[in-house]
């Protein structure tokens, strides 16, 4: 399921850029020349004039909805609520991708702030797999998954994480995101080669590609000394930049976001931070172009 363009000045030629609360009123006022929004829906469900200023929105913008909370892995299941709140805000804004994590964040009942990793087994995949059924048929639409930050390896996975990948989309048919800083930063504390994850990654099944910045910080048990955390607090960093050209280069020009949700900053640096992927973009269309003629 792709992000399409319409006659609106917004389209997903141009990247978009993740709707935070303290920047939507500039938004609303300003209309700034950006391809698309990308909200998460719990900022939303129990903000009814966040809600009122986003549904202004999405009659010029595309809408894409990013859910943290869904918890797809969750050895608990569903929560079957809190899908059926979503969905209410999918039929409202009809956004173009409903999209969430290859992760788990409940136990108990408890939801827990984090998107904590999963073991890659068979078992973990028929787990995923109900679920995905379970999420798409609630929401009444494909629910696009994104692969995770990894920070520490579980002893009792028997497949890849791209093995993992393969074989939900093979059983299912489920379109993936791809955020590219989280496979620089993976690549770095995991201590495999990023540029192969981006070639080995079912290309043919990409609805979207994700940027957003790390924070290092000291952690001698991780390769180099530095381990990467997926803050989204800062700047996209120059090697996900160059990752991200060659995510390009393999998989063709895809719907990009660039996601922002920390000690955030003026919305001009925001849509900066767009414009730069923008820019990535038509650098390598031109290349291909010269390359083709």
């Amino acid at each position: 399921m792709a992000i399409t363009s319409d006659a609106r000045p917004h389209t997903a030629e141009r990247t978009g850029i993740g709707l935070r609360l303290p920047h939507i009123a500039e938004v609303v006022a300003t209309r700034p020349l950006v391809g698309w929004l990308e909200i998460h829906p719990e900022n939303f469900l129990a903000n009814p004039h966040g809600l009122e200023l986003l549904t202004d929105l999405a009659r010029d913008y595309p809408i894409s909805v990013h859910t943290v909370g869904i918890s797809i892995g969750s050895a608990d299941g569903i929560d079957r609520e809190h899908l059926r709140r979503v969905r209410g805000l999918v039929d409202r804004l009809h956004p173009v991708l409903v999209s969430g994590h290859l992760a788990w964040s409940t136990v108990g009942g408890a939801y827990l702030n984090d998107l904590l990793p999963l073991p890659y087994t068979v078992e973990t995949l028929r787990v995923v797999v109900a679920q995905l059924t379970e999420v798409q048929e609630g929401l009444g639409r494909a629910y696009v998954i994104e692969n995770p930050s990894s920070y520490v390896s579980l002893a009792t996975s028997t497949m890849t994480e791209l093995e993992f990948l393969h074989a939900l989309v093979h059983e299912t048919g489920c379109r993936l995101l791809c955020d590219v800083s989280n496979v620089h930063l993976s690549g770095h504390n995991m201590g495999y080669d990023p540029y192969r994850y981006i070639d080995e990654f079912p290309a043919a099944a990409v609805a979207e590609l994700h940027l957003g910045g790390f924070t290092p910080e000291d952690d001698d048990a991780t390769p180099g000394g530095t381990l990467l955390v997926d803050t989204h607090a800062h700047a996209v960093a120059a090697p996900a930049w160059e990752l991200y050209a060659h995510a390009i280069h393999r998989f063709g020009q895809q719907p990009t976001m660039v996601e922002w949700d920390n000690d955030l900053p003026a919305l001009a640096v925001l849509l900066g931070e767009a414009a730069k992927a923008d820019r990535v973009q038509e650098r390598i269309t031109e290349e291909r172009h010269a390359h083709l003629g």
